[in-house]
């Protein structure tokens, strides 16, 4: 047994979750770790923010994945707790593309270590269209992966939450809460939004899985420093020079790697071992 799945096997975490993310999220902790991964019962994450409006995030991805772990925490009395938080939009570097952020977060209260992955997730079926009763839905309903890939209807224009039908995925529910939320909109269009709740949406829990995996993998990784899980890249450093003039770019030059649990650090190389930029990024060859 490695030392780090040591610390962590046959020991049980809770993850704050209404939306069934444990199917995505269990499977890797236990493979890596043999941490035992249980959803918390009666808890209300929707009280941090929803996707669909109602409720506001308050707060940074990181910060509210932390509260809804430690609410979750604090309900199974527990030291060890997981939360997720997503967000749906364009491409952070391709704005013309949308893609989704999924950050997931472990809290040891044990350790004193909070420990957080992120996941650009390029493969995403985030669409919306505006409707009106009657109209020819198949090929976007195809687009979107429905049923297995439910839809939230709302008003396409005024009050959001008024005639508000979220987790649609039957033909019959969807013919009427297109007919309630039109009549409910100034314009007469009822306003169609893929619901991107985990239970919901098969595609977003792909992502959860692969981010659950390299989540697991940093735990388990120990800092040489202190012995610590959690041992990963906390930022970058730019600087790449120019493979034809040698100024300064944009692009990353390093990784910097740390500890959650003490200030050990460590500088390394870009992981793809690429040592100096294409001038195409370059300020002075390509101004």
């Amino acid at each position: 047994m490695s030392d780090a799945r040591r610390l962590y096997a046959g020991r049980h975490a809770v993850l704050a979750t209404m939306h069934r993310k444990e199917e995505a999220i269990a499977p890797a902790m236990l493979s890596s770790l043999g941490l035992i991964i249980a959803p918390t019962a009666g808890i209300d994450t929707d009280q941090l923010g929803t996707f669909s409006g109602e409720i506001t995030r308050d707060g940074t991805m990181l910060e509210v994945a932390v509260r809804k772990a430690r609410l979750g925490m604090s309900a199974a009395g527990v030291p060890l707790g997981l939360a997720s938080e997503g967000s749906f939009g364009p491409h952070p570097a391709i704005p013309f593309l949308h893609a989704g952020i999924e950050l997931l977060v472990f809290v040891d209260d044990e350790r004193g270590i909070v420990v957080h992955e992120i996941l650009i997730a390029e493969s995403t079926n985030l669409e919306h269209l505006a409707v009106v009763p009657g109209d020819a839905l198949e090929a976007f309903l195809g687009r979107i992966g429905f049923p297995a890939h439910g839809l939230i209807v709302r008003p396409n224009e005024g009050e959001p939450t008024v005639a508000l039908a979220k987790g649609v995925v039957e033909l019959d529910h969807l013919t009427r809460a297109i007919a309630e939320a039109a009549a409910a909109s100034p314009d007469g269009r009822a306003r169609l939004e893929t619901d991107m709740r985990a239970h919901l949406n098969p595609t977003r829990m792909k992502s959860l899985a692969t981010l659950a995996d390299r989540l697991a993998r940093r735990l388990a990784t120990l800092c040489p420093g202190c012995g610590a899980p959690g041992f990963g890249r906390t930022g970058t450093g730019g600087g790449l020079l120019c493979e034809t003039c040698g100024t300064a770019t944009e692009m990353i030059a390093t990784e910097v790697f740390g500890c959650p649990a003490c200030d050990y650090a460590e500088e390394r190389p870009r992981f793809d071992g690429l040592q100096r930029a294409p001038a195409l990024y370059c300020p002075e060859c390509n101004p």
